[in-house]
């Protein structure tokens, strides 16, 4: 093999091993979300009643944050009479576990069409912000839901221990400082006491750092391919 030969395979190999590193470093996951089914048993005006419905939880980036949105595949508990447009109002908590503690308030807007008597409550999507006090794996969990209508208010609390709906992987701003723990009032859920970092916004996690040591990587060893090419020139023309 010619030695011009094995510079340029050198600087394809090079090429080639560079975008592959970005490729499988960016694609790592940092979310894992499972849908999980919620036995709710809910003490209401007239008497307890019991529904299962599969919880679902996903996240996108927010800010500083991460907005935690719930969903309902199946509707739960019910109501005697008609509940007109916008007189249901549901609300509820996510429990947190793994890196973090305590809850996450979570809210949704009224029904937007009338809910017949006697017929199970569709419960819209309820989101609320999340912002990692502390660096690592945190689940979130179902936990009570609120409904309230026509001035009156009906608890529904998860009866089989159901396991995370959604486990992320987050990096908090700071080094991770600062406590944990407790139910905080508000939409922003555990964000209230967010920790100070100079207004930079926190590290999402593994993906980020994994995007920028594929990038790294890959500058690095494009600049070698580049570097190899330019060594192959320079001698065909020295010749």
């Amino acid at each position: 093999m010619s030695y011009r030969t094995y510079q340029k395979r050198t600087a394809a190999f090079a090429l080639s091993a560079a975008l592959a590193s970005s490729a499988v470093l960016m694609a790592a996951p940092t979310a894992q979300a499972t849908v999980q089914n919620v036995n709710y048993q809910c003490k209401t005006p007239i008497g307890n009643k019991g529904a299962v419905s599969p919880i679902d939880m996903k996240s996108v980036k927010s800010g500083s944050g991460y907005k935690i949105t719930m969903s309902f595949q199946k509707g739960v508990s019910s109501s005697p009479v008609e509940l007109g447009k916008g007189a249901m109002n549901p609300s509820a908590v996510i429990k947190l576990g793994g890196a973090d503690s305590g809850s996450l308030p979570v809210t949704g807007p009224p029904n937007s069409a009338a809910i017949p008597a006697n017929s199970p409550i569709k419960i819209s999507d309820l989101s609320g912000t999340y912002t990692p006090k502390k660096s690592g794996k945190v689940s979130f969990t179902a936990g009570v839901l609120t409904i309230k209508a026509l001035g009156t208010t009906t608890t529904c609390t998860p009866s089989n221990n159901p396991k995370p709906s959604l486990e992320l992987d987050v990096k908090a701003a700071g080094g991770g400082g600062g406590s944990t723990g407790g139910s905080t009032g508000g939409s922003s859920g555990s964000s209230q006491s967010a920790p100070s970092g100079g207004g930079e916004l926190p590290q999402t996690g593994p993906e980020d750092s994994a995007i920028a040591l594929g990038t790294l990587g890959g500058t690095v060893l494009l600049a070698g391919a580049a570097g190899a090419l330019w060594l192959t020139r320079r001698n065909q023309s020295a010749r």
